[in-house]
């Protein structure tokens, strides 16, 4: 970008040519554009929804009805959802921060059977002995080093390959990569015949607008 330029020549004139430039004024940085979220009726959201199904319509309708992040959705854990409360906590999310949201009654009944489906899973996991449980942050791991192979530290959404951790070798099931729900969120788009630029984070936009 022109500020990242804007930047290293800074960084030459006063490390490389040991030359000091002066005062510099906010005229000389690119201003950035701020551009407003695009955001879906109702209707237009269930539109939307009506070309979805199975797993990328689950999150879909989540991220939608909690306002969640897509990257937050992904991460979550199942310890993470609290049924009696109502209550989603989301981990690690903007500024790493933790915080709780909404956690829709609508939603409850297809969270659990979707809970079931995996349980299978997890349990086939479990007795494999060449798998090593899902990753945990290092300081997490050290201090419950065999939390990755209990229940409530699985994915809620966990990927339906196995796949090498890059960090550490070992062979563990990730969850879903962000790349399922946002080609099928854009080929809904494109079919339910809606012109905005609509993308999977318009529904965390759609949250906030449609609770006022």
């Amino acid at each position: 970008t022109q500020n990242q330029a804007f930047a290293a020549l800074l960084f030459f004139f006063r490390y490389a040519l040991k030359k000091e430039v002066g005062q510099i004024g906010p005229s000389l940085k690119a201003d950035r554009k701020k551009r407003l979220p695009v955001v879906l009726t109702q209707n237009e959201v269930m539109r939307v929804m009506s070309f979805m199904s199975g797993l990328p319509l689950l999150m879909a309708r989540l991220i939608y009805g909690s306002g969640m992040r897509l990257q937050e959705c992904i991460r979550l854990r199942v310890k993470d959802l609290d049924f009696e409360r109502s209550t989603i906590v989301i981990r690690f999310g903007k500024g790493e921060k933790d915080r709780q949201t909404l956690f829709p009654e609508r939603l409850k009944d297809d969270l659990r059977r979707h809970l079931e489906q995996i349980r299978n899973v997890f349990e086939e996991d479990a007795a494999n002995p060449h798998l090593s449980g899902v990753y945990l942050p290092n300081a997490l791991s050290r201090k419950y080093p065999g939390a990755g192979r209990e229940w409530s530290w699985q994915w809620v959404f966990p990927s339906m390959k196995l796949s090498v951790d890059p960090r550490t070798g070992k062979v563990r099931r990730h969850h879903v990569h962000p790349s399922n729900l946002q080609q099928r969120f854009r080929t809904a788009v494109k079919k339910s015949g809606i012109e905005k630029p609509a993308s999977v984070h318009s529904l965390r936009h759609c949250f906030a607008t449609h609770l006022l």
